[in-house]
């Protein structure tokens, strides 16, 4: 009976901690491109952040044009996550600093995910529906054009096929395996627990 019961609250925990992690990682990216932020889904992802965001910014400021809050809650939630899965589970508590750690790799992991997301989305919506206005749309293209942009300089269009999606999904997966992967393994990080790995 103790089992089911506790992965009932594992599966609980991951779904609801990983829904408000994926909001705040999403506000974190919206505000790097400099996002529309009167677009009604940017407006979404303020409304559902503000409440742990603004007092975070009071003590903790931006620099450089990024939102150093956002990446703190964003690290802070995942780690409480993985606390209450690791209570849940009855699994031995681990030194303080590892859940942190696991929380950097997986904060990185997550950004490589929506850039690929983002990117795929956008090829094909380009097939299925190039002229929308849509404001999800709009959101999408401020958030894939950084990516997309220096690598269609280097690789134009060849005979009308642009190309450099191609090269976009390499550079995320190179990243994805020499720098996640191997920060996952230096620091061990189970598989399952952290979102994106």
């Amino acid at each position: 009976m103790g089992q089911p019961l506790s992965q009932a609250g594992i599966y609980l925990v991951q779904t609801l901690f990983n829904l408000y992690l994926m909001a705040v990682v999403i506000r974190f990216v919206l505000q790097l491109v400099r996002a529309d932020f009167y677009n009604p889904v940017s407006q979404f992802f303020v409304k559902v952040t503000d409440p742990l965001l603004k007092p975070l910014r009071r003590v903790i400021p931006g620099y450089g044009g990024i939102d150093l809050a956002s990446i703190v809650l964003a690290l802070l939630v995942q780690t409480a996550g993985i606390y209450l899965i690791i209570l849940i589970a009855g699994w031995t508590m681990p030194n303080l600093l590892q859940p942190l750690l696991w929380s950097i790799v997986g904060f990185a992991s997550l950004l490589l995910n929506i850039a690929f997301f983002a990117v795929i989305i956008m090829i094909i919506l380009s097939w299925v529906a190039p002229q929308s206005r849509n404001p999800v749309v709009d959101l999408l293209r401020q958030i894939t054009d950084p990516i997309m942009r220096p690598v269609q300089r280097l690789i134009p269009p060849i005979g009308g096929l642009d190309l450099s999606p191609i090269f976009v999904f390499i550079a995320i997966n190179l990243l994805e395996i020499l720098v996640v992967r191997n920060l996952a393994i230096m620091f061990q990080v189970p598989r399952g627990l952290i979102m994106g790995l």
